[in-house]
């Protein structure tokens, strides 16, 4: 564990803290943890209980982060630990977002203990030309983002935030002196579907892909059709000219989805539909890719 750089101590004698992360800004009681699971209540000091643990890392092609227009060809070295500030019933890594659901869970030793030093080795040793902070969302350990971050960028690596976007400005200004490009999910256009189905809200997202693009990152969008859920025309024209407001260059990744988690009654998106939204998003942006086809 490492003490959090993102929080405040509350007044008062009950040892209360709040934590500015991410859009939640949890007050987190002694003992405690935020919605995240990681991030604790020590005797009124907050710490992150997933600092130098990893419980995935892989090299992988920088096309699945997915970037497309950020050094295409090479390869990133992926990393996460676990715990999510969503509750996404569509999620693909829950096992990683929500292992502390798991019984197998254990607070402080679950995952692989690792350095920031020998992170960036190994990201080096595989011939990587990035690091990305990915699998579950790196908000939620973004003081441990920043360490590995500041190091790689010393050995000439740069550093990927692959995310849900939902992090407060605080946690923007503290980690986008380190980044070179993010991949931000906007995962529907409507405040109904982002409380429904993620337990968040849509415009920090927005916001904060404001914020990235304004910094001068590289960011790419992405957004998982799911039928009856996201996918109508209306919506998927909002989400194109969202994006083109922004910046009409900005790459948007329109992913089809597959029953997972406690979505597994739903239909896979129709390949027509992809298409549909394909079309429409070519009407306002110059890159727009199709995903899990």
């Amino acid at each position: 564990m490492k003490e959090c750089k993102l929080y405040e101590k509350q007044k008062g004698k009950d040892k209360k803290t709040r934590c500015f992360a991410c859009e939640h800004k949890c007050i987190i009681s002694e003992g405690k943890t935020g919605i995240c699971a990681v991030r604790k209540n020590v005797d009124g000091k907050l710490y992150l209980t997933v600092y130098g643990r990893v419980i995935s890392k892989n090299v992988d092609p920088i096309e699945k982060k997915p970037l497309y227009h950020f050094l295409p060809g090479t390869k990133a070295y992926s990393i996460g630990t676990f715990g999510c500030n969503f509750r996404c019933g569509f999620c693909q890594n829950y096992d990683i977002s929500q292992a502390q659901e798991s019984e197998d869970y254990m607070e402080g030793v679950f995952g692989e203990k690792i350095t920031p030093k020998q992170i960036v080795k190994e990201a080096i040793d595989n011939k990587c030309k990035t690091i990305a902070y990915t699998y579950n969302e790196p908000t939620i350990f973004i003081e441990f983002v920043k360490d590995v971050a500041v190091l790689a960028k010393k050995k000439g690596l740069k550093n990927i935030l692959v995310t849900n976007g939902f992090m407060t400005k605080k946690c923007m200004d503290f980690i986008a002196p380190h980044l070179d490009a993010m991949n931000i999910d906007l995962k529907a256009f409507t405040d109904d579907f982002y409380k429904e189905n993620c337990k968040a809200r849509l415009k920090p997202v927005l916001d904060n892909i404001k914020r990235a693009h304004k910094k001068g990152i590289h960011i790419e969008i992405t957004t998982l059709l799911i039928p009856g859920k996201n996918d109508s025309k209306k919506e998927i024209e909002k989400i194109a000219k969202f994006i083109a407001s922004v910046n009409e260059n900005i790459p948007w990744h329109i992913s089809r989805f597959f029953p997972m988690y406690k979505m597994l009654k739903e239909k896979v998106t129709k390949i027509e539909k992809l298409e549909q939204a394909e079309k429409i998003g070519k009407k306002y942006l110059k890159h727009v890719h199709l995903g899990n086809v």
